[in-house]
């Protein structure tokens, strides 16, 4: 069923160059692997044991390791109203709604599917937040999972948990397997299934990086475009932002690993060379966008409307 939000060609066309690469990259990296270690079987059965695992359940996952629980109506009235009317507006399901106990002002959305989708805010974030800002907040992370670049970027990272696993299978099956006979050829093929892994991993780092920094950009575009109102999602930005600077940097560091799933990274985005490992783009890059948006919508940049 297709959404209201807005469709964007250019993020369909990115996710599915996106995987297609992602997708030959790894068969290359499975088959050298297989004529590495001359043995296949248990190289393909834990990879697509491991992938399938990861796309039936990467909702639970990212739930738990982030402390989040489903929350009913009677807990939280004023977020399941708001999703509510986001989802009647947008025309789609209405995911299930979770709530993160912890301060850093976040929210992410998980999923592989509209039908299968988990909405999750943090206490930190609804502390923080006035009721237009949350909508804009909410309709971005909706609108990941309309677009379903939520189900892609889950797919395509976990394909370096992967490869990094079966790095370590390789490791420790030469380490404690090889029964006295590492000589030059185990070191040589060694050293060629590091390196190999390697390239993969670097590859896979940047093409994921390029796309989680785009499919933000798509899910503001599109969020300001349902609601509306542009200024309040970049004032949800703003704020959040420089919340977020304010946070222990050691708590910040337990959340680092699931930047590409949230609203705002953890740790905001560098100059230079280092955006490109970057999961988003920068605060002014999304401000700047944000406000093209509003100039085109005619909305009246009053005090009201950027408090």
């Amino acid at each position: 069923m297709q959404s209201r939000f807005r469709s964007d060609p250019r993020l369909t066309v990115r996710m599915t160059v996106t995987l297609f690469l992602l997708g030959l990259l790894y068969v290359a990296f499975v088959a050298a692997l297989i004529v590495l270690l001359k043995s296949w079987v248990l190289v393909v059965v834990v990879a697509a044991l491991l992938l399938g695992a990861q796309y039936w359940f990467s909702d639970r996952i990212a739930l738990y390791a982030m402390h989040g629980r489903i929350v009913e109506r009677e807990e939280y009235p004023q977020l399941h109203g708001v999703v509510d009317r986001l989802c009647a507006v947008a025309d789609m399901p209405k995911p299930l709604v979770a709530v993160s106990d912890i301060d850093m002002p976040n929210a992410f959305a998980t999923g592989r599917n509209a039908d299968h989708a988990v909405l999750c805010v943090t206490t930190g974030l609804l502390r923080r937040l006035e009721p237009d800002e949350l909508e804009g907040v909410l309709a971005h992370e909706l609108s990941h999972v309309a677009h379903k670049d939520v189900a892609v970027i889950t797919v395509a990272s976990f394909l370096g948990v992967i490869a990094g696993l079966i790095v370590r299978f390789a490791f420790y099956s030469q380490l404690f397997g090889g029964r006295g006979r590492k000589d030059q050829n185990t070191v040589a093929i060694f050293m060629a299934v590091m390196a190999v892994s390697a390239a993969v991993y670097a590859i896979s780092f940047l093409l994921i990086r390029a796309l989680s920094r785009y499919r933000e950009l798509a899910a503001d575009r599109s969020a300001a475009l349902l609601t509306g109102r542009p200024s309040a999602l970049a004032s949800a930005l703003t704020k959040v932002s420089g919340d977020i600077a304010r946070i222990p940097t050691k708590d910040l560091r337990t959340a680092q690993a699931f930047n590409a799933f949230y609203f705002t990274p953890a740790f905001g985005a560098e100059p230079g060379i280092a955006k490109l490992f970057s999961t988003h783009p920068s605060l002014e890059q999304r401000l700047e966008q944000l406000g093209r948006i509003s100039a085109e919508l005619g909305e009246a940049a009053t005090p009201e409307n950027t408090a």
